[in-house]
């Protein structure tokens, strides 16, 4: 049983991904990686207008400053913390 959430898509992450094309990510997206997992989503550019989403990025800069790990954005949240923010943010 699954569910789709239109304004966001998932990859799980891989060294290798970044460098495939399978890793690339369309005009308007950006990567993102999230959870102790550390699932890599693609998420629509327009979130980082929204507060909610702002709030996230807030908490990634306190908790990696500018220099994060995985080359990319890391949002230090649980992933079903993410998904429940991404849907309301689809909503808005």
């Amino acid at each position: 049983m699954g569910f789709r959430l239109p304004g966001i898509r998932r990859a799980s992450f891989s060294t290798k991904m970044a460098s495939s094309k399978s890793g690339e990510v369309p005009k308007g997206y950006l990567a993102v990686y999230v959870g102790e997992e550390v699932k890599r989503f693609v998420i629509p550019i327009s979130y980082l207008n929204q507060p909610l989403f702002q709030e996230l990025l807030s908490q990634a800069e306190e908790e990696f400053g500018y220099d994060h790990p995985m080359g990319a954005l890391t949002i230090p949240c649980r992933e079903d913390v993410f998904i429940t923010v991404a849907s309301s943010l689809d909503r808005c």
